[in-house]
């Protein structure tokens, strides 16, 4: 791999508008990345899902150059049909389409060669490859006071141009003060057999609102990593909520700093798996003041042969006093061949605080399910009654009502 990567970077410095800063810098995170190379087990937050044997043995080897000069034709089908939405479109790791149609122009600001490089966890190897291969940096910062009127859904494609491949997208959001973004992370793949390596940062200002929805439902044999960091300052408010069902591999981080005093954090989760399939969520939720408060609520559904799981940590810093901070995770089993992993953790440091974890898991009650017969529901009907009572409290804590009602139409809940 070695090599490889090496021979990759450099067709990326041959074939791309670099300065010898940016060059520079791109190598010491490809440095970096070539030191530890893909996560194992060897590391704790790895634990139960082995990167680097994960993409040998569904990928082999990959490829880390993309052209991205080659056009990419867009498929307008995959866009949310009755949905009146701003939309920024990945195709194959490149951005196609920025498109702020429904909004005031002068309260959005889009700066296309931002050049972040993200310093957070220096000992995350995924981070500095996406850091050295990603390719032009967007940041996009909505104005103090500015709430965008229709909500923005990315849409993360790919096409059968890639296969193999690695591709490292990156966004960047600023949320001044008292602004709000309702953003939807929506995954539609027909390339196969890639690592897709995705890195989100997002600074919410004083009184700033958050609310990021990232559907991964279409099925697909692909492998994908995504990080999201959040800074939030005093009165903001981020939602996170993750439906993990499509790829054949998944793991979401939210690394989140509760910086100013009254901000919170909700993080909600949904795994719905089968055959083979394999997804984690891992979230850090650090409380570094006093007067904050998170929630965390992950329930998973697994099928034959498939594997979830949820690593949750609650920091809570000695200036931390009056923390309120929640962790539940819930999964339900349907096949022997299924399992289940949680790692909840406290790390506290301050004595007047509220923090609680749990994590429960076990099959579909069958004195339910023959209940639901004898009330005329075949044992079909009332398996996927029985999931979907399960799974309803998490979709519940969407706050807003119409990605609410989208979402639930996009799993099949039926009112």
């Amino acid at each position: 791999m070695t090599e490889q990567i090496k021979i990759d970077f450099e067709k990326i410095v041959k074939t791309s508008a670099l300065t010898e800063k940016d060059v520079e810098l791109k190598k010491k995170h490809l440095n970096k990345f070539l030191d530890t190379g893909f996560p194992s087990k060897k590391l704790e937050n790895w634990k139960f899902s082995d990167l680097s044997q994960i993409i040998k043995k569904n990928i082999g080897e990959l490829s880390f150059y993309n052209d991205y000069s080659i056009s990419n034709e867009l498929d307008t089908s995959i866009f949310v049909k009755d949905f009146e939405h701003n939309k920024i479109i990945f195709i194959n790791g490149s951005i196609e389409k920025v498109d702020f149609t429904h909004e005031d122009h002068d309260k959005i600001e889009i700066n296309d060669n931002f050049k972040f490089v993200n310093e957070l966890e220096d000992s995350n190897s995924l981070l500095s490859l996406n850091n050295a291969f990603s390719n032009k940096n967007y940041k996009i910062t909505v104005k103090k006071d500015y709430s965008l009127k229709k909500p923005l859904v990315i849409y993360h494609t790919t096409n059968n141009k890639i296969k193999s491949k690695n591709i490292n997208p990156k966004l960047e959001f600023q949320l001044e003060q008292n602004s709000s973004l309702k953003l939807i992370d929506l995954f539609n793949d027909a390339a196969e057999s890639n690592f897709i390596n995705i890195f989100y940062n997002f600074d919410l200002k004083e009184g700033a609102i958050l609310k990021n929805y990232k559907i991964d439902k279409v099925q697909n044999k692909n492998i994908r990593y995504s990080y999201n960091n959040i800074e939030q300052d005093n009165n903001s408010i981020s939602e996170t909520f993750i439906l993990s069902s499509g790829s054949s591999f998944s793991k979401n981080e939210i690394n989140c700093n509760l910086k100013g005093e009254y901000s919170s954090a909700f993080v909600n989760g949904i795994f719905s798996l089968n055959n083979e399939q394999h997804h984690e969520i891992r979230t850090i939720i650090n409380h570094l003041v006093e007067n904050t408060k998170s929630y965390q609520l992950i329930k998973s559904v697994l099928g034959k042969n498939s594997k979830s799981a949820y690593q949750g940590k609650i920091f809570v810093d000695s200036k931390a006093q009056k923390t309120d901070g929640y962790q539940l995770s819930k999964a339900i089993l349907l096949d022997e061949t299924s399992e289940f992993n949680a790692k909840p953790e406290l790390e506290i440091y301050a004595d007047d605080v509220k923090c609680s974890h749990g994590s429960a898991s076990g099959s579909l009650d069958e004195n339910s399910i023959f209940y639901l017969m004898s009330r005329g529901l075949n044992y079909q009907q009332s398996k996927e009654l029985l999931i979907n009572g399960f799974l309803i409290d998490v979709v519940e804590k969407i706050t807003d009502t119409e990605i609410k009602d989208l979402i639930k139409n996009m799993i099949g809940f039926k009112e």
